[in-house]
């Protein structure tokens, strides 16, 4: 049975800030499993064939600091403003490794290498095992890659881009422990040894996650933060709220809906799972209560998707790729841009860097960030 660990997390209200450290939430299709790897997964437990493995990143500007995801009730009950649920989901369950699982990512390397404990479910800040960082697979630079000496985890599917036993993910480092506050009963289901019934949750209006001091990715220009790793073979979906440290000491608090004075509101905090999706990196940006993007994939490499949500349609749009020094690098003029198309941009001209696509028309402006 998984460890639990609890502590004492304080929020702190006050919030001095010019410009929003917390981009983006992404979220990133690590590994699909194979029946070879549910034949081979005797000291593991239960896992269903075709389970995918989903991680889940925060994107902070350089300087800024993960400290918390969280649920609060801050006004009484019956009155939904200030409500902010902390919900995961799946409609099956989640993927626990029975021998080497915890509620938090405490297996070593060495232990990756046998069975599939790389696929086990837990809540982090910063971490994906002992003396490693979680990275995106395509920002990984193959150096001392996992090799299963069981032969498995080497499923190829295209839905989860780099195949796992080419890059892992994984950076070698000192990644801070998470810790966790009224969230025991909640994620008793992370240690439950995969029993109990389909649709669980996690689900508090008290309680969190959370790194003390608060914690930075290991490359500090992209300065993405591992938050969570989820294996099942159901639909699934999140909804966060998020504290954050900026770099001269105050915080900053977003949130997925109901947005009180002091908070900020970011849609890609609310996530469900895309059925048969093909795409490994899912990205969603919004700068407004109703202007929003969704690109993928991202990290991009010959090419990339544009679409408008929240059924929207723009007339006489323009789209601009800047680099990361501010240089425009190619520009697109749209008659028409809609929610109910896909807008392919060609990317295969572009060096690797970071790179801002904005995108304007009346009373909309947008503007994501690109990577490749």
């Amino acid at each position: 049975m998984k460890q639990i660990f609890t502590s004492i997390v304080i929020f702190i209200s006050s919030l001095s800030y010019a410009q929003n450290g917390l981009e983006n939430i992404i979220v990133e299709k690590y590994y699909k499993s194979s029946a070879l790897d549910t034949v081979a997964n005797a000291d593991g437990g239960v896992l269903p064939v075709g389970s995918v493995t989903y991680r889940i990143y925060a994107d902070l500007l350089p300087g800024y600091k993960f400290q918390a995801a969280y649920g609060i009730d801050i006004i009484p009950a019956g009155i939904s403003e200030g409500d902010h649920e902390l919900r995961i989901s799946t409609s099956t369950k989640f993927f626990n490794h029975e021998v080497r699982g915890n509620t938090s990512p405490t297996y070593t390397k060495n232990h990756a290498k046998t069975n599939t404990v790389m696929l086990d479910s837990w809540l982090s800040g910063g971490a994906a095992c002992a003396g490693n960082f979680g990275i995106l697979k395509s920002e990984d630079d193959s150096i001392m890659t996992v090799v299963n000496i069981d032969n498995i985890l080497m499923n190829a599917d295209t839905s989860c881009g780099i195949p796992l036993n080419q890059q892992d993910g994984l950076i070698a480092g000192s990644p801070q422990s998470v810790t966790f506050l009224g969230l025991d009963s909640e994620i008793a289901i992370l240690g439950s040894e995969n029993v109990g019934p389909n649709g669980q949750l996690i689900s508090t209006y008290n309680g969190s996650w959370a790194v003390l001091g608060g914690a930075v990715g290991p490359d500090s220009l992209s300065n993405k933060v591992i938050i969570a790793q989820l294996t099942t073979d159901g639909i699934f979906s999140f909804e966060l709220n998020i504290q954050i440290g900026t770099p001269n000491g105050d915080v900053q608090k977003y949130v997925a809906k109901n947005p009180m004075p002091n908070e900020i509101l970011l849609e890609s905090l609310s996530y469900t799972a895309i059925p048969d999706s093909t795409s490994s990196v899912f990205t969603k940006y919004s700068n407004s209560d109703t202007n929003s993007i969704m690109l993928y994939p991202n990290p991009v490499k010959d090419f990339f998707y544009v679409q408008l949500l929240e059924n929207k349609k723009l007339s006489n749009a323009v789209a601009t790729l800047f680099s990361s020094e501010g240089r425009t690098v190619k520009t697109i003029n749209y008659q028409n841009l809609n929610s109910a198309e896909l807008y392919k941009i060609d990317s295969s001209e572009l060096s690797d860097g970071i790179y801002f696509l904005e995108i304007k028309a009346d009373n909309f402006i947008s503007r994501s960030k690109i990577i490749k």
